[in-house]
Parts: structure tokens; C-alpha cells; sequence
């Protein structure tokens, strides 16, 4: 059993009014020493903005800003941008994050050159109602049954109109593939992989296509005991000589409500379609009080990641509303998931 080490708590919510209510789920990127985050700040009312702090090497708190680095500003984020991630392409960064409108929560996407100023490029994920879904997602073969739940679920509280198909979890690799800009993201209840040349051709013909042929994007569905009730993509994909490392978040459902662990799994490092390892167990779950007890509780979901002299740092929101952290030897990790691929 591999050990993992809880660090504990890096940041709470403050007495200002952006993170009042919680401050948790961050996107992380390093730059040599030092660490950027980009965090979900939370004020009350649950509306959400984006957060900055830096720090020295992986775990002291260095700067960390009075005020957000990215807040709402259109319609379709009018409730809060949450859950950020962050990769850097081709010298450019990319942060996604999930925008909510108050009843919609769908993949956005901002740019950046410098970490400081930011471009919002809008939502990337589709605006679908569920009953066009459900017409296209019939016609993927061997689907789930669970990706029409929501639907069914929506239609019998007569909730239908004005609803869009959650697609959210949206997490680019850090490099191009074979030449095209790959990212995983969330049609509850699994993990999706989207290969495309660029970003424009993200349009509502693509996604018609690609709902239509949905199986055959899935990489990963609920399938272990502590994943069984839904998984989603966690940070953005390490890429390791065994293959692409991801570190994603499972849930279960106990008598207490749900429990969100985190879960790793290694994919091909030419086809990250493959699954070639996927660890059985949790890499983590909720233990202490801080993970336990919050604003929602039982929550381990990991967004983020470093490496520092061979350990891997997991950046984690707590309990939705602290943020928390957790290390583990990398080269142990992926010693583990190769075991699971011969199982």
C-alpha cells in the first residue's frame, strides 16, 4: 500500500468579502521554486471568484493577493468561476475553469501570457439541452445508463427547460499530441478525452458529432467501489516515461452522503485514450477534521499538482472550503499503477 502523506492545511477563508464562505479547489503551476495558485474563492451567497497566491517551494505560503485575480463578468458565469486548472502550451497558459450561471455549470476558458493579465475566451463546452443529448447520446453504442440519469431526473421534476448538460472538469495536457490540443472534461457520470487542432473548432457542430459518437471518447467510467457513484478529471495529466499520470477524484455514497476521494490512473503516453494502469483503491480519502467537516463534508478533490525532489504534491480542496495538500513518492505511485495493469 503506497503512503501518502496529509500536509494539511494551506490556506481558509478569510474575512473578506471575495472568500468569506471558502476558499478551496485550487490550479497550481510551477515555476521552478515557487508555486502559483489560482484558487475558488467563495463569498456568501456561494459566488464564486478566482484567487491568487504564491508559494516558495511547495508548501510556504509567500504572497497572497486581498483581492481576486479573475471575478465574473458575462452572463454565463454570472454565479461564479469555479474550480480552476492551469497548463502552459506552446508559451501560452491556459486556465479553465467551470462557469455557473446559477443553473448551468459548463467548461470556460481564459489565456494568459504573464500569470498576471488574463483573456476570457468564453465557454468552450456546449450550451445542449438534455433532450437533444439524450437524442445523440442514443446513438452511441453501449453507452452507460448513467449518462442519461440527469435527464431522467430533470424531465421528472419538470425541470427540462432552460437546462444545459453539465460539462464541466475541463483539464488540457500540458503539450500538444501528435500535433492536436488534447483536454479531459465531465459528462457525469465518466472522464471524456477531446483532441482537436485549436480551440475554435470547438463548436456546436463538433460537439453534435462528437455527443453522437460519445462511447468512444469515454476513457474512464465509475467502475471500483470507491468510484461507484460518478469520477471526474482532477489535475492536469503528468507526463512520466511510464505514461501520462492523472490524479482525478471518485465518488461514492455512504449514509452520510457522498464521500469524494482522491484516485489515480496512468494513461499511454502516445494514445491517451489507453488506459494502462488504474489504481483499485483511493489514493486518498477523507480522514481528518479538516477533510470531514465543512461546508460540504467528506471532500478530498484534487486540482492540482508539483514535484519536488521526486515527491508529488496533491493541491486539494477540504471539505469545500479550506484548501489542503498531500505527498506522495512519485516513483512509488507509478511502481503502483503498473502493478494494477497486470492485474
Amino acid at each position: 500500500m503506497l503512503k501518502v502523506k496529509k500536509e494539511g492545511i494551506l490556506l481558509k477563508k478569510t474575512h473578506l468579502g471575495f472568500e468569506n464562505e471558502g476558499v478551496l479547489n485550487p490550479a497550481v503551476f510551477q515555476d521552478g521554486n515557487s508555486v502559483h495558485m489560482f484558487y475558488r474563492a467563495v463569498r456568501k451567497g456561494n459566488f464564486s471568484s478566482i484567487g491568487y497566491a504564491r508559494f516558495d517551494g511547495p508548501l510556504q505560503l509567500q504572497i497572497r493577493h486581498d483581492r481576486p485575480i479573475l471575478h465574473p463578468q458575462n452572463d454565463y458565469e454570472s454565479h461564479g468561476m469555479e474550480d480552476p486548472r492551469i497548463v502552459r502550451i506552446d508559451g501560452l497558459f491556459y486556465l479553465t475553469y467551470t462557469a455557473y450561471d446559477g443553473v448551468n455549470a459548463l467548461g470556460a476558458l481564459a489565456t494568459s501570457h504573464d500569470l498576471i493579465h488574463f483573456e476570457k475566451k468564453g465557454l468552450i463546452a456546449p450550451q445542449i439541452k438534455y433532450e437533444m443529448f439524450r437524442h445523440l447520446a442514443e446513438c452511441a453504442p453501449g453507452l452507460n445508463h448513467k449518462y442519461f440519469r440527469h435527464y431522467e431526473f430533470h424531465k421528472l421534476r419538470n425541470e427540462l427547460n432552460g437546462r444545459f448538460v453539465w460539462n464541466k472538469n475541463i483539464v488540457f495536457f500540458p503539450r500538444r499530441i501528435n500535433g492536436k490540443l488534447a483536454f479531459l472534461h465531465r459528462v457525469w457520470p465518466g472522464i471524456q478525452l477531446a483532441l482537436i487542432n485549436e480551440i475554435d473548432e470547438l463548436t456546436l457542430e463538433y460537439w453534435d458529432d462528437y455527443y453522437m459518437n460519445l462511447s468512444d471518447h469515454i476513457i474512464m467510467d465509475p467502475f471500483f467501489d470507491h468510484e461507484a457513484s460518478h469520477i471526474g478529471a482532477g489535475a492536469p495529466p503528468i507526463e512520466t516515461d511510464a505514461g501520462w499520470l492523472i490524479i482525478y477524484h471518485g465518488v461514492y455514497d455512504s449514509p452520510g452522503g457522498y464521500v469524494y476521494t482522491a484516485c489515480a490512473a496512468l494513461l499511454d503516453l502516445h494514445d491517451p485514450s489507453k488506459v494502462i494502469g488504474r489504481l483499485p483503491y483511493p489514493l486518498f480519502k477523507p480522514e481528518f477534521e479538516y477533510e470531514l467537516i465543512g461546508e460540504v463534508d467528506n471532500v478530498c478533490f484534487p486540482t492540482g499538482t508539483t514535484l519536488f525532489d521526486n515527491y508529488l504534491y496533491i493541491y486539494y480542496g477540504a471539505a469545500d472550503d479550506k484548501i489542503a495538500c498531500a505527498s506522495v513518492s512519485l516513483h512509488e505511485l507509478l511502481q503502483e499503477l503498473m502493478k494494477s495493469s497486470q492485474l
